[in-house]
């Protein structure tokens, strides 16, 4: 009678020991995929030209903006030598003409955020620093990307960049993002 109340237990013990280690492999993997997800949806790297339309046309539904950025936090982390992006879109809401107008943007670094002031942070966007020729009618939406690659030895900090939008050779609306190093 007392081994069987023992061999029971043991039982119970192990069957108790692997209903635990099941359900922490589940919340591991839970963990793994919910930080999956939301890695993707922090920068524009990974997203098609389809889907960062989408998400520009998301953001230019709510009103009168003219220049909208993907992530909408527009902040983008990286670590060093790895490349992510920043979608930018451009809304034409000029008020002149039917017809088409021609836009263009410029990236800056406004060297207002915490990086030394002898960092280059503009040789970090490796595409898209800047595009002219860009026609758009009244109504219409440009989205594009801004690729960055952090070289390895930049001291962790963040740098501010603006972009500049022009229509017809005249300013039309300007606005700023971060980019952050992050070890």
């Amino acid at each position: 009678m007392i081994f069987k109340n023992k061999k029971g237990a043991m039982e119970m013990s192990v069957g108790t020991i692997v209903t635990i280690v099941l359900l922490m492999s589940v919340l591991i993997l839970g963990i793994f995929l919910v930080q999956k997800i939301f890695g993707v949806a922090r920068g524009a790297i990974d997203l098609t030209q389809t889907q960062l339309e989408s998400e520009m046309n998301k953001l230019f539904s709510d009103g009168d903006a003219k220049l909208a950025f993907v992530p909408s936090s527009r902040e983008l982390e990286i670590k060093h030598e790895e490349e992510d992006a920043i979608g930018i879109g451009i809304k034409n809401l000029a008020q002149t003409g039917s017809g088409t107008n021609i836009f263009s943007y410029t990236v800056t670094d406004t060297k207002s955020g915490n990086c030394a002031s002898s960092i280059d942070a503009e040789s970090w966007i490796i595409v898209g620093k800047q595009e002219s020729g860009i026609p758009l009618a009244v109504g219409d939406i440009y989205s594009s990307k801004i690729k960055f690659q952090i070289p390895l030895g930049i001291p962790l900090c963040t740098a501010k960049f603006r972009v500049d939008t022009k229509i017809d050779g005249t300013p039309y609306k300007s606005d700023s993002f971060l980019v952050s190093i992050k070890g």
